[in-house]
């Protein structure tokens, strides 16, 4: 079902065990040959050089995808080979580790792994909330016969999230404080994206976090959305971004450099091409195209928007996620 390719910096293992791990999956990715000038004539030499990319089989993710499929990252010299896992705290190991080259995580996991002393950098910035409220790609959902109805609700109840300390405690947590609720009452627990809907329907816990397509998937469910975690709390939230280690910032800048541009050429591309965004999805995910139809598609900026980013970090030092605030220098690579 998967497709392993080498790398210089993985190993096999790690891949074999997050493209396992993944459900609703297609294929870890593969390139197509493409490219064009000088990058054309290094890849008629074999001259490609091979990363490898942990994400999330979510659509938060599409850009890179979009820009394998339509060649961008041959075009700037790169065989790209995307490997899946459950969330960015997972992803973060492995690029620490050196089994993968750059990783996809939500900015709280950066966060709270550079407050750990992990030396890792966002070098490309990932989605963007639309903004709008109950209708982004992200929600907090619960069965309609809950008694649920607000994020204050939530007082006492259990919520399940991809992977804990990430991105949806530190929201929903903000949420629940500036509605005067008291965040440190819920029970966050991990649940995978693709198992949230069915242990809702179980009642195995009180509330769900989904992003699309599994936000589309709780809707034509009967769920009930009651709170954007991603458009709400936090003003043009930069939901996550793709980072690297200082050690290859610092021993390979070409390459760094070349993955930096030739996301933000997928980020502009995607940004500009919905459709297609939709295309690409469903090639690394089984969603229908009925669902994909409703699925809404993120903001794809090509800089991170550090204002939002300063206010995870104050969030995650308030909420105990991190001992003392970082400095936006230390997370965000020039440019990104």
């Amino acid at each position: 079902m998967f497709t392993l390719t080498t790398s210089k910096r993985r190993t096999a293992g790690f891949a074999a065990l997050t493209c396992a791990g993944a459900l609703l999956l297609t294929a870890c990715g593969e390139g197509s040959p493409s490219g064009g000038e000088e990058e054309a004539s290094a890849e008629a030499q074999g001259e490609l050089t091979p990363v490898e990319v942990g994400v999330i089989p979510i659509g938060d993710v599409a850009s890179i995808y979009v820009g394998q499929r339509e060649g961008i990252f041959e075009e700037h010299g790169l065989d790209l080979t995307l490997t899946q896992a459950q969330g960015g705290a997972a992803i973060v190991p492995g690029v620490q580790s050196g089994d993968l080259d750059f990783g996809y995580s939500n900015v709280t996991s950066l966060v709270v792994a550079r407050d750990r002393g992990l030396p890792i950098k966002i070098v490309a910035t990932g989605p963007q909330t639309t903004g709008s409220e109950l209708e982004d790609f992200a929600a907090v959902m619960v069965n309609p016969d809950s008694g649920i109805e607000s994020i204050t609700d939530l007082e006492g109840k259990t919520v399940a999230v991809n992977t804990l300390n990430n991105i949806f405690d530190s929201v929903i947590s903000e949420g629940m404080e500036q509605e005067g609720g008291d965040a440190d009452s819920i029970n966050f627990v991990e649940v995978a994206f693709p198992d949230m809907v069915p242990q809702l329907e179980a009642g195995n816990v009180d509330a769900i976090t989904a992003v699309d397509p599994f936000a589309v998937i709780g809707d034509e469910a009967g769920l009930e959305r009651i709170f954007g975690p991603f458009s709400q709390p936090v003003e043009d939230l930069s939901i996550g971004g793709y980072f690297a280690t200082e050690g290859l910032i610092e021993s390979d800048p070409d390459l760094v450099e070349a993955f930096a541009a030739a996301m933000k050429e997928s980020q502009q591309f995607s940004e500009e091409n919905p459709e297609i965004v939709r295309e690409v999805i469903a090639e690394y995910t089984t969603s229908s195209p009925e669902t994909l139809e409703k699925t809404t598609i993120p903001l794809f900026p090509q800089e991170h928007h550090r204002e939002s980013l300063q206010q995870i970090i104050d969030i995650s030092d308030r909420i105990g996620l991190i001992d003392e605030p970082i400095a936006i220098e230390d997370l965000l690579n020039d440019g990104a």
